[in-house]
C-alpha cells in the first residue's frame, strides 16, 4: 500500500465530509462502507478500491484529481462552500438546504427570517 496516497486520499475525505457537515457515520453510509472502516480510510490506513473511490468522489463532490492530491482543493458544489469557523450544524444546514427546490428553499428562508427577529 501506498502509505502517503492513502494518507492523501484520507485527508481529503476528512476535509470534505467535515466541509459538508456530515458525520463519519453519514459519509460511510454514503459511500457504502461500514463506519469503522470508512474511519481507517479517513486515517490514511487504507486505500480504497476503484468504485469505493469513485463514491467517494461523488458522495463528498470532490474531483478524483483532488482526492488524490493531483490539485489544488476547489469549492465545487453549488454556491458558497461552509467556512472553517461555521458550526457543524450550519454546515449541514447548508448542505441540506442545497438539497431544496425553489418552493422549499423559499420557504426555509420565510421560516429562518421569523426565527432570526
Amino acid at each position: 500500500m501506498d502509505q502517503d496516497l492513502a494518507i492523501t486520499i484520507g485527508t481529503t475525505a476528512r476535509a470534505a465530509r467535515e466541509q459538508m457537515g456530515l458525520t463519519r457515520t453519514d459519509a460511510a453510509a454514503r459511500v457504502g462502507l461500514v463506519p469503522p472502516v470508512y474511519s481507517r480510510l479517513e486515517r490514511g490506513q487504507m486505500l480504497p478500491s476503484i468504485p469505493t473511490f469513485y463514491r467517494l468522489c461523488t458522495e463528498l463532490k470532490v474531483s478524483p484529481e483532488e482526492m488524490l492530491g493531483l490539485t489544488e482543493p476547489s469549492h465545487g458544489g453549488k454556491g458558497p462552500r461552509a467556512k472553517e469557523d461555521d458550526t457543524p450544524s450550519l454546515r449541514r444546514l447548508l448542505y441540506l438546504a442545497r438539497k431544496l427546490d425553489g418552493e422549499q428553499l423559499e420557504a426555509l428562508l420565510q421560516v429562518a427570517t421569523v426565527m432570526a427577529r
